[in-house]
């Protein structure tokens, strides 16, 4: 086969599959914008796009009395936020710990680790549920945040670590030679060229407390500390409930924080994900 030929092949079988996955993930988006914008609260309708589209169900959503949704968006975004911003403190000092310090325990730490990353938090949802219930915060958005925040910890120091043993230890030795501490080499020099993996870990650490629905169900019980995940299910769930329309509109006000924080920090993201890999 001619050279030109095969890489004009090779090209059209990548365009095909990118134009198959592109179907994949936009026609379920298409189809959600549509059915939230439908009059009635049918799962079906004659076209993706409603003839008769209207803004109703949005409009539910903020002015209904009977309707808790900005409730249920103001706990989902306390959750994300408190997760992400901790997240990535605490994993920054374990990470740094990890990567410019040899101490005793430090290979068994990282094997731990390594180990935990292979067990869901499922399989310890009964310990931690005694455990919140014992502490008094079952039932509540604090011990929701504690759970996402120490189950995430093991993958994430793993990834920074990664991304921190690339950045040359020569300048923590330049900086120490000019007089900095140990601080203030981790805050004024490691943390600044560190700010693509970091952004990495606050933009997963935001996006799955917001999308999760399990842990929530499990560790909260007052519809007043529903998180929207939780929240929206109530709408197809109750026994006189098949508001699917209000339930799309309400899941597609979902992607407004994740698409301004995904814009906010894509400048760092495609080199976060990439040079965390180049050393173990």
């Amino acid at each position: 086969m001619h050279p030109k030929l095969k890489s004009n092949l090779e090209l059209l079988g990548i365009y095909v599959i990118f134009a198959f996955m592109a179907v994949i993930i936009i026609y379920p988006i298409i189809w959600a914008l549509g059915m939230s914008l439908n009059p009635g609260n049918s799962l079906y309708s004659s076209s993706i796009i409603p003839k008769n589209w209207s803004f109703e169900h949005y409009k539910w959503l903020f002015t209904d009395p009977n309707s808790n949704y900005l409730l249920w968006y103001k706990n989902s975004m306390i959750v994300s936020v408190t997760t992400a911003l901790f997240s990535v403190i605490m994993t920054s000092f374990v990470a740094y710990s990890f990567s410019r310090y040899n101490f005793v325990g430090r290979k068994s730490g990282l094997y731990t680790f390594l180990i935990l990353q292979m067990f869901p938090v499922m399989m310890a949802m009964v310990a931690l549920y005694i455990f919140l219930h014992l502490i008094g915060l079952l039932d509540s958005l604090t011990g929701l945040i504690l759970i996402y925040i120490g189950s995430q910890i093991p993958f994430n120091a793993w990834l920074v670590k990664g991304y921190l043993d690339t950045i040359p230890r020569g300048l923590d030795e330049a900086a120490r030679i000019d007089g900095a501490g140990h601080f203030t080499v981790f805050i004024k020099i490691i943390m600044p060229l560190a700010k693509p993996i970091l952004a990495v870990v606050a933009l997963f650490n935001f996006m799955t407390p917001l999308f999760d629905f399990i842990l929530p169900s499990i560790v909260l019980r007052s519809p007043e500390n529903f998180t929207i995940a939780l929240g929206l299910f109530n709408f197809i769930n109750d026994q006189f409930s098949n508001n699917f329309t209000r339930f799309a509109a309400g899941a597609i006000l979902i992607a407004i924080p994740v698409a301004v924080i995904y814009l906010f920090l894509q400048r760092f993201l495609i080199s976060g994900l990439t040079a965390g890999g180049t050393k173990g």
